[in-house]
C-alpha cells in the first residue's frame, strides 16, 4: 500500500474529511519524532500505511454500539489518537512514559478532542470499564488481558493487532482465559493480524 493509496482507503471508510482530521497528528507527530522517537525511522516515510490506516482499521472491527475506548501504551497516538479524530466516542489514551503522554495530552488539546483523555500511568491504576480495548504493539495477549482485566466487563471487545508471531500469542490466551475469539487479516500486512475477543474471563 503506497501512501496515496492509504489516503484513498481512509477516505473510502471513513469519509473525504477523514485525511484533513488526519493531517495534524500525522504533522505534529512527524515533529516531535525529532525531539523522542515516537516512531520508527524505517516507517516515518511510510506513516500513513503503517500508522494511521494500521490504527484506523480497528475501529471497522468495534461494535456500533460502544461507548467508550480505551487504548493502553498509546505512544504516538497510534491508534488512540486516530481513533479520537475519526470516531465521536470518549477514549482514554494511556501512556505511562511521561514525555509521550505529555506530547499527547498536548495535542489532544491543540486539536480540541474534547472526548479524549490522556492518563500517565499503568493501566493497572486506571478506574473505570470500557467497552472497546486496544493496544498496539504493548505487550502479548495473555498480558494485556491480566493488566487490563479490570478496566474491561463482560461485554468488552479487545481489539489487538498483532504482527508474526500472532498465533503463538493467540494460543497461549486460550489456554487461560475463556471467551470469543476470532482472527481478522490486517489490510497494512500479509503477516499481520487483529485478534478481536469478547466475553474474556479466566479459563
Amino acid at each position: 500500500m503506497t501512501e496515496e493509496e492509504a489516503k484513498n482507503w481512509l477516505e473510502e471508510h471513513f469519509g473525504v474529511e477523514a485525511v484533513a482530521r488526519l493531517e495534524p497528528i500525522v504533522a505534529a507527530v512527524l515533529a516531535e519524532n525529532a525531539r523522542q522517537n515516537l516512531i520508527a525511522p524505517s516507517t516515518v516515510d511510510h506513516i500513513w500505511e503503517r500508522h494511521v490506516v494500521d490504527s484506523a482499521q480497528l475501529i471497522l472491527l468495534t461494535d456500533r454500539d460502544a461507548r467508550s475506548w480505551l487504548d493502553i501504551g498509546t505512544g504516538a497516538g497510534f491508534p488512540g489518537m486516530i481513533v479520537a479524530a475519526l470516531c465521536a466516542m470518549p477514549v482514554t489514551m494511556v501512556e505511562p512514559r511521561r514525555r509521550r503522554a505529555d506530547f499527547l495530552d498536548s495535542l489532544s488539546r491543540a486539536l480540541r478532542f474534547e472526548h479524549a483523555q490522556v492518563r500517565a500511568s499503568k493501566i493497572e491504576t486506571v478506574e473505570g470499564q470500557f467497552d472497546i480495548i486496544s493496544a498496539r504493539a504493548v505487550a502479548s495477549v495473555d498480558t494485556l488481558f491480566v493488566s487490563a482485566s479490570g478496566a474491561a466487563h463482560g461485554g468488552t471487545r479487545w481489539v489487538l493487532p498483532k504482527g508474526r508471531a500472532w498465533s503463538d500469542e493467540l494460543d497461549v490466551a486460550r489456554r487461560y482465559w475463556r471467551g470469543t475469539f476470532h482472527v481478522e487479516q490486517s489490510v497494512t500486512s500479509p503477516e499481520a493480524r487483529i485478534i478481536v475477543a469478547q466475553g474474556v474471563s479466566r479459563a
